[in-house]
């Protein structure tokens, strides 16, 4: 951090319903058969059944059955914490920027459907020369999200990237969630557009949610965020220059445990777990554990608010 305050620049995881099972009749000892007359021995009561949270509570979408296979990194990324933390109401109308496979789409989705809200994808923005593997993302997140409307509602499709439109109509979100996104717009030089695009679409008083990758206040910022941490004081400093109003921050997704020196940046820890540089062969030889001791990175979570 510079004396002034401004970063320092390197180069600038279940609706669950146990049911109860009938009991198997006990069997009487030897000698023990009840006199002629009595009645029969009362056959114990069923288990009682366990009854999962209210449908279309937020607690019934984080523990959908349909999460579960991404329900274990709850551990990690802490949802239904970070969400309340955001404000989620489930009328809102809410644009998630980059949603990428759809990790946080499987909750609030349905949510939103159950509750009448919208939920907008702004996906990534691709056209001649993208990377294929963003057009591969975009393809598997339509064909999962749009092809279960009774479950995620009517999802709007939308998208973000340098020459994007609006990524939802301006002035109508109540929030907008950028999740764990930030390093890739810095590296690709749109994350200044990413906070106008925000602030465009959400409505006087609406919030911007902010999940990232924290880097520690007294190391150099770098411009393009190569090893995926940011500055929590730079993140805040291009949303106020966005128009955005700090409201708080929570330590819900902060990981002591996370050193940020890993050979292959943030992406060494899981959920990518990354043996050799982005785009090599993986490295058969490479020590994980250490890694996968930490679990997932060590993390801001940010509110801010566009003023009324």
């Amino acid at each position: 951090m510079t004396s002034s305050g401004t970063p320092r620049s390197s180069s600038a995881t279940r609706r669950s319903l146990l049911a109860g099972g009938a009991m198997a009749a006990v069997a009487l000892a030897a000698g023990c058969k009840p006199k002629q007359g009595d009645s029969d021995a009362a056959a114990p009561d069923a288990a009682p059944e366990v009854e999962g949270p209210p449908e279309g509570s937020l607690e019934w979408a984080v523990m959908g059955p349909w999460r579960a296979g991404d329900r274990p990194r709850d551990e990690f990324r802490h949802p239904m914490e970070t969400l309340r933390f955001f404000g989620l109401q489930p009328s809102m109308t809410v644009v998630d920027f980059w949603p990428g496979s759809g990790w946080y789409t499987e909750i609030v989705a349905p949510y939103l459907k159950a509750g009448k809200g919208t939920y907008y994808a702004a996906l990534f923005a691709v056209g001649p020369g993208s990377d294929p593997a963003q057009g591969a993302l975009n393809t598997a997140f339509e064909q999962r999200f749009t092809g279960d409307r009774r479950l995620y509602g009517n999802i709007e499709i939308t998208a973000f990237g340098a020459t994007s439109g609006p990524a939802a109509p301006a002035g109508t979100a109540d929030l907008a969630l950028f999740m764990r996104t930030l390093h890739a717009w810095m590296a690709a030089g749109i994350v200044e557009k990413a906070f106008a695009d925000a602030f465009s679409a959400l409505r006087p008083g609406g919030v911007l949610g902010i999940e990232q990758h924290r880097l520690e206040a007294d190391e150099d910022q770098d411009p393009a965020a190569a090893n995926g941490y940011v500055q929590e004081a730079f993140v805040r400093q291009l949303a106020a220059e966005a128009g955005f109003v700090f409201v708080e921050s929570s330590e819900v997704n902060a990981n002591e445990a996370d050193t940020k020196d890993h050979p292959f940046g943030v992406e060494t820890l899981a959920p990518q777990r990354l043996t050799a540089p982005q785009g090599q062969p993986a490295n058969p030889a490479f020590d994980r554990g250490p890694y996968d001791a930490i679990g997932e990175s060590d993390r801001m979570t940010l509110k801010f608010r566009k003023p009324e």
